[in-house]
């Protein structure tokens, strides 16, 4: 997923699991000219959102081994990752990630919102357990997403 390339970079350039915000931001800005340094305040708010990063302060430390990740040398990020996704997006990102196809993880997760008569994201989260993937951190989203769309209980309907 290039958001976790993009958010490793600049921990595997220094050689560390922490580093100070200025710090971060200087890397995708200047050394590697991927963002501009209000974009690299944004990414770092977005990978925090997705519990990637973890901010302490003005540190801010990676939340995965940043060795694990492959960074092509030709590798530039798209300015998409700079916006807040869904959790639906997040859960499908998540199971392409694991190799499904996209068109087959899109009609499964809609057929499963048809037949449960749920949100887009519960049916994606629900449809993730199925295939055995951990998206546990998403299941409170999609459980907000199902009271928000719930009718009230014990509403008078004028009967």
């Amino acid at each position: 997923m290039s958001l976790r390339v993009a958010v490793a970079a600049p921990f595997a350039q220094n050689g560390t699991r922490q580093l100070r915000e200025n710090e971060f931001v200087v890397a995708l800005s200047l050394d590697r000219d991927w963002f501009s340094p209000d974009q690299s305040k944004r990414l770092v708010d977005v990978a925090t959102e997705q519990g990637l990063i973890e901010r302490d302060g003005d540190d801010l430390a990676i939340a995965f081994d940043p060795a694990t990740v492959t960074i092509p040398e030709e590798f530039v990020p798209d300015e998409d990752l700079l916006r807040e996704r869904s959790a639906f997006e997040r859960v499908l990102d998540a199971l392409v990630a694991e190799g499904l196809e996209k068109h087959e993880a899109v009609g499964g997760i809609n057929s499963l919102q048809q037949e449960l008569a749920i949100t887009i994201e519960a049916a994606a989260v629900v449809y993730a357990r199925r295939q055995g993937l951990d998206v546990s951190e998403l299941a409170p989203v999609a459980r907000g997403a199902i009271l928000e769309s719930a009718p009230a209980s014990g509403a008078d309907n004028g009967d």
